[in-house]
C-alpha cells in the first residue's frame, strides 16, 4: 500500500511538473508571438522576394518607418496610460508647415535654421499636446474625443494657413534631416534610434515610467497612492504632440515640401504598431521594445506589399484588419485574466 501511494505521489507529481512547464511554455509563446510572426514574415517575404533582405532594401525599410516611429512612441505612453491620440498625423502636418513657413519668412543660415525647427517642433507640440491634455486630465473629456477634435483643429489650421497650398522653396540644409547621411546611416534612422532609446530609458527606468503604468494600471489606485494623475496625464500628450511635431518636421524635409495634407492616416499606423507590438488597449501594459518590433512588421508588411507591386490600397485595408485583430486578441487576453 505504501509502495502504491508513493507511486501515486510521484506520478501526480510529475504531472502537476508537466503542467506547470506546459504553463510556462504557453505563457512565453504568448508572450512574445509577434515576435514569431515577424520573423515568420520575414522569411516569406525573403522566398516571394529575393531582394527584400539587400542591405538597401533594409536600409529603406528603416527611412520609411522612421517617421511612424517618431508617433508611434508618443503613442505607446498614452496607449500604456490608457488613453488614446488621434490627433498625431494633424499635428505632425502642422508642424511641418510652421516650420517651412518660418523657414520661408527668415534667413537661411544653418544656426537659424536649427533654432526655427527647434521652435517650431516645441511650440506645436506642446500648444497640441497642452490643449488635449488640459482638456483630459482637468476637464475629463474623454481621450478619444479631445484628440479626435484636436485632429480637426490642426489640419484645420494648416489648410487655413496655406489655403490648400504647398510650401515650396526650402533652404537645401532643411533636407539634410529627412534625406541627408552620417556616414551609411540616415539622419532620420539616427533621429528615430535614440528617440527610442530616450523613450526606452524613461518608461523603463524611472518614477515617471512607474506613474505611466499605474495609471493606465489602475487610475483610482494611483491617486490613492499619491500620485498627481493630472499632471502626469499633462506631460504624456505634451511629449506625445512634440514628437508628433518631430515627425512632422522630419516629413517636410523628406519630402523637402511643407503640405497641409501631409502625414494624413499616420494615426492609425501609429496606433497599429503600437497594439501590435502588445500594449493592451486597456491600459497599464507595453514597452517601447514592443512597439518597435510592431512598427517593424508594419514597416516590413508595407515594404513587401511595395516590392510583390500590390496596389498601395492594400496597406490601408492591412492596416485595418492589424487594428481589428490585434483588439480582439487583447480583448480576449483581458477577459481570461479577468
Amino acid at each position: 500500500m505504501q509502495g502504491r501511494g508513493r507511486t501515486m505521489n510521484g506520478a501526480t507529481n510529475i504531472s502537476n511538473s508537466a503542467k506547470l512547464k506546459y504553463s510556462h511554455l504557453n505563457s512565453i509563446v504568448k508572450e512574445y508571438s509577434f515576435i514569431f510572426v515577424f520573423l515568420a514574415l520575414c522569411i516569406l517575404l525573403s522566398i516571394l522576394v529575393p531582394t527584400f533582405l539587400l542591405p538597401q532594401n533594409l536600409l529603406n525599410v528603416l527611412i520609411q518607418i522612421s517617421i511612424n516611429a517618431l508617433l508611434a512612441i508618443g503613442m505607446t505612453f498614452v496607449i500604456i496610460s490608457g488613453g488614446i491620440d488621434l490627433s498625431v498625423g494633424s499635428v505632425a502636418a502642422l508642424a511641418g508647415i510652421v516650420v517651412t513657413a518660418l523657414l520661408k519668412q527668415y534667413p537661411s543660415s544653418t544656426p537659424m535654421m536649427y533654432v526655427i525647427i527647434i521652435f517650431s517642433v516645441l511650440a506645436v507640440g506642446i500648444v497640441c499636446g497642452g490643449i488635449s491634455g488640459l482638456a483630459i486630465a482637468k476637464l475629463n473629456v474623454e481621450p478619444f474625443i479631445a484628440t479626435l477634435a484636436m485632429l480637426s483643429i490642426a489640419r484645420g489650421f494648416a489648410f487655413v494657413y496655406t489655403q490648400s497650398k504647398p510650401i515650396f522653396g526650402l533652404p537645401p540644409a532643411f533636407s539634410w534631416i529627412g534625406q541627408g547621411y552620417i556616414g551609411p546611416i540616415p539622419v532620420i534612422v539616427l533621429i528615430m534610434i535614440f528617440c527610442l532609446v530616450i523613450a526606452h530609458i524613461v518608461l523603463s527606468k524611472t518614477c515617471f515610467g512607474r506613474y505611466i503604468y499605474a495609471i493606465g494600471s489602475n487610475e483610482e489606485v494611483a491617486k490613492l497612492c499619491g500620485i498627481n494623475v493630472a499632471r502626469v496625464k499633462l506631460i504624456i500628450y505634451v511629449i506625445s504632440g512634440v514628437l508628433s511635431a518631430l515627425g512632422g518636421v522630419a516629413l517636410a524635409s523628406r519630402l523637402a515640401t511643407g503640405q497641409p495634407a501631409a502625414a494624413s492616416g499616420y494615426e492609425l499606423n501609429a496606433i497599429a504598431a503600437v497594439v501590435l507590438g502588445g500594449t493592451s488597449l486597456s491600459g497599464g501594459k507595453g514597452s517601447i521594445g514592443k512597439t518597435i518590433i510592431g512598427i517593424m512588421t508594419i514597416g516590413v508588411i508595407n515594404n513587401g506589399l511595395s516590392l510583390l507591386q500590390i496596389s498601395s490600397y492594400w496597406q490601408s485595408i492591412t492596416m485595418g484588419l492589424i487594428i481589428m485583430i490585434a483588439v480582439i486578441l487583447d480583448k480576449i487576453n483581458t477577459r481570461k485574466k479577468a
